[in-house]
């Protein structure tokens, strides 16, 4: 099985009536039927249905699932059928992310954050669980293709539904100019970043003092890559010089601006939080506008991201492999668990930060679509080679792909050392090296707030403590790597 379609019929038409459900119904088929021309074996699979979940050996998922319920599901289909790409169709009121708790969480002096809502869960075949530290090996390939919430009729989930029929791979050079925006007192760390996916950063836009009044021609390059502050149930996103915020980019004027096929990597806090417009006088998820106006994958946050202000971590570096394995002919979820792997696999082990952006980032699309042609040998273009492998498209090799990123997944799950909640502060030594630069950075000890971990299996006694305060609007957090009560390692990081 090439892709399973993962749905609650249930849910959408209680959501968007027996019409409503009719119709994406309708559009689905013709789903199935592009993908079988591309060479790619659709299944829906609608988990509240008797017959089709007997098959996994499970009961019909009935009323509105919850994310324990549609965990077994994912785990059971893949275990059946093993699919290439797991489809989840309609957006968390639909089908539930799963409620990680935030390791970075400090309440109201820190993280605010109490759980991150993931997908990442989805795409692991550890059992359901709450705990980040046991989604730390990724294995599947798992995508959203999401509706607008609170709406009564289906008109995105349709769109987007049709869209992915018609989606069609292009050159590589078509994928080579961007559309980049930072926040100004970001811009040495998003140059940086487009630096290591274009190899310039020369289409870089800082705000201030530009934006959020974006031409058709600025947001036309098809890959978006987006450095900017984000907020809670906000339909926009902003720039920062000292202690201006301007808005830097807004869901309503971007609309009828962007080129069909599209790729974003905004790593702003809560860059893909699928809200209510009527929480926003009526404006859209900045999210969902991007893909409603014909853009083929979103890669966003569920919370509040992290960054440094120079150099990259965290948030910039999955968002950046995330781009580079599109350019590089991936599918977008062969990209993101690419991406998600390489981001787990180069660390010892994974701070509270890493950990919470690993589980918060999620994609948006449906993961099947590769937007960038794979530059293959002179052989696949033979007559010969065509005949052999009419109507299979590459199966055979991405079942081999698909080998080689599960035995990945299931080495980072064995061999990364979890997290484990410690009471101890920092030893004397350490706390009297860190206060200085808390000060620095315009923080103090009785302002901020602390968590802090150990981490187990590591060499000797190991230990991560955070400190989180805000600076004037800003939230900041100094990570701090303790090793046999000696300070290891400090980076400062940003609330995106």
């Amino acid at each position: 099985m090439d892709k399973i379609i993962v749905m609650h019929r249930g849910a959408l038409r209680g959501k968007y009536r027996s019409e409503g459900l009719a119709r994406i119904e309708a559009a689905l088929k013709q789903l199935v039927a592009a993908d079988a021309r591309r060479g790619l074996e659709t299944q829906l699979l609608p988990i509240d249905m008797t017959m089709p979940m007997k098959a996994l050996g499970l009961g019909p998922v009935q009323g509105l699932p919850d994310a324990r319920a549609l965990k077994q599901v994912v785990d059971a289909v893949v275990k059946a059928r093993a699919p290439h790409y797991v489809v989840l169709l309609g957006g968390p009121d639909v089908l539930p992310m799963v409620p990680l708790r935030n390791p970075a969480h400090g309440g109201e002096l820190g993280d605010s954050d109490p759980v991150v809502p993931s997908d990442l869960p989805y795409a692991c075949d550890t059992a359901f669980s709450t705990d980040p530290n046991r989604f730390l090996g990724p294995t599947r390939v798992v995508g959203r293709l999401p509706d607008l919430p609170g709406a009564s009729k289906p008109d995105l989930l349709l769109q987007l539904i049709r869209a992915s029929a018609r989606h069609k791979s292009l050159p590589r050079e078509d994928y080579l100019t961007s559309f980049g925006l930072s926040a100004d007192v970001w811009q040495a760390s998003t140059r940086l970043s487009l630096t290591n996916t274009f190899g310039h950063a020369d289409q870089l836009h800082l705000s201030p003092p530009e934006g959020p009044r974006w031409t058709k021609a600025d947001l036309a390059p098809r890959m978006h890559f987006i450095n900017c502050h984000g907020q809670k149930d906000m339909p926009e996103f902003y720039g920062q010089q000292g202690d201006d915020y301007p808005v830097s980019h807004r869901s309503a004027l971007i609309r009828d601006r962007i080129t069909a096929g599209t790729v974003i990597a905004a790593e702003c806090c809560y860059g893909a939080q699928l809200f209510d417009p009527a929480l926003a006088e009526g404006q859209w998820p900045i999210a969902l506008r991007y893909l409603g106006d014909g853009a083929c994958a979103y890669l966003g946050s569920t919370t509040i991201a992290y960054g440094p202000s120079e150099g990259n971590g965290s948030a910039d570096l999955l968002c950046q492999y995330f781009l580079q394995r599109v350019l590089a002919g991936s599918s977008t979820g062969r990209a993101l668990l690419e991406a998600r792997q390489k981001f787990a696999g180069e660390r010892t082990h994974l701070d509270p930060m890493d950990l919470k952006t690993l589980g918060q980032f999620y994609l948006l699309g449906d993961p099947c679509l590769q937007p960038v042609t794979f530059a293959a040998h002179a052989l696949t273009r033979t007559k010969a080679f065509r005949k052999a492998f009419a109507g299979v498209q590459d199966r055979g090799v991405r079942g081999l792909r698909r080998e080689k990123l599960e035995r990945d997944g299931r080495y980072l799950a064995r061999a990364l050392p979890p997290l484990k909640s410690s009471d101890l502060p920092p030893s004397s030594a350490v706390q009297a090296a860190i206060e200085p630069m808390l000060k620095e950075s315009g923080l103090s000890p009785a302002t901020c707030s602390r968590v802090s971990y150990r981490v187990v299996g590591a060499p000797g006694q190991r230990r991560i403590h955070v400190f989180k305060g805000w600076n004037a609007a800003r939230l900041l957090a100094l990570v701090v790597t303790e090793q046999d009560g000696t300070l290891l390692h400090v980076r400062r990081m940003h609330a995106r």
